[in-house]
């Protein structure tokens, strides 16, 4: 895996300077516990370049529905989609469980917070749908919030269940308050400005690769936001397919060299690439962000603030947890 840093700023004062790092790799597919030993040799590598920050692509662990569009996926009570799926959940990440309990250890081990893109087998719901979740865990190692993807896209909503407004929240990371999206909630603008209103200033959006999907929505968010936006991408080639994946010959016949092509990218609050795209390659890419930036571009626009006008238009969030039946014991 290379090490791509972008120019550092000579200009930031230390209080702040945050250095981040996007961790475009590919997973070991439908491997729960290998994909995870990966993102924990990430995390180190993070560490040891003095990120304070690193963030996974979209359902990384176990890894994105691929199989789906390639193998007539929308067959009803099919016997083979039923197989594959079985295998999908089986793989699932059960947070309940301690599934993270390594990850968190090295987040408090290593003093770096971590934003990371899995599918959630989500033991509130019943344990056997699966959840498209973005999981923020501090530097203490303690998980602060899991997002769970509020629709799913197209044929995702084949493997995934709807999630709900519980995650959305931002964290405070330094000078920094970061939050976080999966994939095409990005283009939500309702879902955006729930976390400008609670003082976002410094954006995760986490997709399972695709150049098509960070070349303009990265640039854009962070113009309208102004803020520093993280685009941070999968990578999964055909070569990737382990020689144990379900409907492997059915995938790799309906796919080329790329089944996601990576689009990594960094933008900066005036809406330019600080990093722009890296596709076709696995990477940890770095790049040191400087929040007077932030406040500098804010002093002509910002969004939840002086050009905000909640007496003509407000967003109502409900950020319960949704659940099926709530029990009242005695």
């Amino acid at each position: 895996m290379d090490i791509l840093r972008a120019p550092a700023s000579h200009d930031a004062a230390d209080a702040d300077r945050l250095t981040v790092a996007c961790a475009q790799i590919t997973p070991i597919w439908l491997h729960r516990d290998a994909t995870l030993a990966k993102v924990a040799d990430t995390i180190t590598r993070a560490a040891n370049e003095g990120c304070q920050l690193v963030c996974f692509g979209e359902a990384l662990v176990p890894g994105y529905p691929f199989w789906i569009e390639r193998t007539d996926g929308a067959r009803f009570n099919d016997a083979k989609q039923k197989a594959i799926f079985a295998r999908y959940l089986d793989q699932g990440v059960d947070i309940d469980r301690g599934d993270l309990a390594s990850i968190c250890t090295l987040a408090r081990t290593h003093r770096i917070a971590i934003y990371l893109g899995l599918m959630e087998r989500a033991a509130d719901r019943g344990g056997h749908s699966l959840y498209c979740t973005l999981v923020y865990i501090d530097r203490d190692g303690v998980i602060r919030s899991t997002h769970r993807k509020l629709q799913p896209t197209y044929e995702e909503r084949l493997a995934w269940a709807q999630g709900d407004g519980h995650g959305l929240q931002v964290h405070a990371l330094d000078a920094f308050r970061i939050g976080g999206l999966n994939c095409f909630e990005n283009w939500l603008p309702l879902a955006r400005a729930a976390l400008y209103a609670q003082g976002e200033d410094l954006h995760v959006s986490v997709w399972p690769g695709g150049l098509h999907n960070t070349h303009d929505l990265t640039s854009f968010i962070a113009k309208e936001s102004r803020s520093y936006v993280i685009a941070v991408s999968g990578l999964m080639r055909a070569s990737d397919l382990p020689d144990d994946a379900p409907a492997r010959a059915d995938i790799l016949a309906n796919s080329g060299e790329f089944l996601a092509n990576g689009g990594t990218a960094i933008a900066g609050p005036d809406g330019r690439f600080l990093v722009d795209p890296v596709v076709g390659r696995e990477a940890l890419i770095i790049a040191e962000l400087d929040h007077a930036v932030v406040r500098g571009e804010r002093q002509n626009f910002d969004q939840a603030g002086h050009y905000a006008r909640p007496d003509v238009t407000r967003l109502v969030v409900d950020r319960t947890r949704q659940r099926i039946a709530e029990f009242i014991d005695p």
